[in-house]
């Protein structure tokens, strides 16, 4: 098969012919007809992320595609199946598992970290019995890879971890394409959205999916105040998409009292430890939460939202691209262009 690997952190990405893999006893290898292009692939060709431990490496980790193989430990009903499966593949067995929280698996499966990933013709995932979630005909793949850690993060960032109800106030920090999910899915909650960001063309899009209100950062010397100002009393709901400290910082002095900050965004590098205001934590009794990700119980009900027409992922997606142009695009990540998803569609 055809990949996009690298054989050293930060160095050149090829196209090269590798051998098909596969499947582990409870595994799956599955043709990639679409594969998101994240920000996270990048970080974890910059040598971010420490479950990339061998080289060369394959990245990718959002997919939808046709399985064609599976394990001697798994229902052989998958084959000539579509499917999407969550970036946090949980075994199924031990006890944050077992208690409905595969996403915080300590032995989690991630295509694209800790195994080769989709940036290829063929992917192999584990864990493929508690992972496979079965397409609707309604769904094509490029709208299903488009999901992976943007709109499925944004659901359980918003919905579960933020609790966001209809008629509260939503900021989101970072229009990128978890951000614009998550101002998708607020709209579709009924609560009032605030996108913020740097650039002027993300919010134009961020008001198109539905945000009432939109705040150009650049230049604010005091973002929490200014999001004070245009919610009437600050957001009862703020999400860091980006990933930093400065964003970090801002989404949780952008909450009224008593709200929920979720931190969504990697924070990596000289980011991986901000200082938190604790202060104003403390005396408004502010709740701070982390979102990894969405089990596979929980997509059902995201797919059902899009079938019926609540969300529209298809005006997330920018372009469409080639597994050839998947390498310059990767490392063109780090430039602030377009607005959007870039999926890859490797069988092209």
């Amino acid at each position: 098969m055809k990949a996009a690997l690298y054989h050293q952190f930060a160095g050149p990405l090829t196209i090269e012919q590798v051998d098909d893999p596969s499947p582990a006893a409870d595994g799956a290898v599955i043709r990639v007809e679409a594969t998101g292009l994240c920000r996270s692939d990048w970080h974890g060709w910059q040598g971010h992320d420490p479950d990339i431990t061998a080289l060369p490496h394959v990245p990718g980790h959002e997919l939808a595609g046709e399985v064609l193989a599976v394990g001697n430990d798994v229902d052989a009903g998958w084959v000539g199946r579509r499917v999407t499966l969550p970036f946090v593949a949980g075994c199924g067995r031990c006890g944050d598992c077992r208690q409905g929280h595969p996403q915080v698996c300590h032995q989690q499966h991630q295509p694209g970290f800790t195994g080769w990933g989709s940036y290829a013709e063929l992917v192999a995932v584990r864990y493929a019995n508690a992972n496979l979630v079965e397409l609707p005909e309604a769904i094509d793949s490029v709208t299903a890879a488009s999901l992976g850690c943007r709109l499925a993060t944004a659901y359980r960032a918003v919905a579960a971890q933020g609790r966001l109800r209809s008629g509260q106030w939503l900021a989101v920090h970072g229009c990128g394409g978890v951000g614009l999910s998550a101002v998708m899915l607020g709209r579709a909650l009924g609560a009032a959205v605030l996108a913020v960001d740097i650039r002027d063309e993300p919010l134009a899009l961020a008001r198109r999916l539905g945000a009432v209100a939109t705040l150009n950062t650049t230049g604010c010397d005091d973002v929490g105040a200014a999001v004070h100002e245009l919610t009437g009393g600050g957001a009862d709901v703020s999400l860091d998409a980006v990933g930093g400290r400065a964003t970090f910082r801002n989404s949780v002095l952008s909450l009224r009292r008593r709200g929920r900050h979720v931190q969504v965004g990697l924070l990596a590098g000289a980011d991986a430890d901000p200082p938190a205001p604790m202060g104003r934590v403390i005396g408004w009794e502010l709740e701070l939460l982390g979102s990894h990700g969405l089990a596979a119980h929980a997509y059902p009900e995201l797919l059902r939202m899009i079938e019926c027409g609540r969300l529209d992922p298809k005006q997330l997606v920018e372009r469409t691209i080639t597994l050839q142009e998947a390498p310059a695009a990767l490392a063109a990540l780090d430039q602030a262009v377009g607005c959007g998803v870039t999926v890859i569609t490797p069988q092209r």
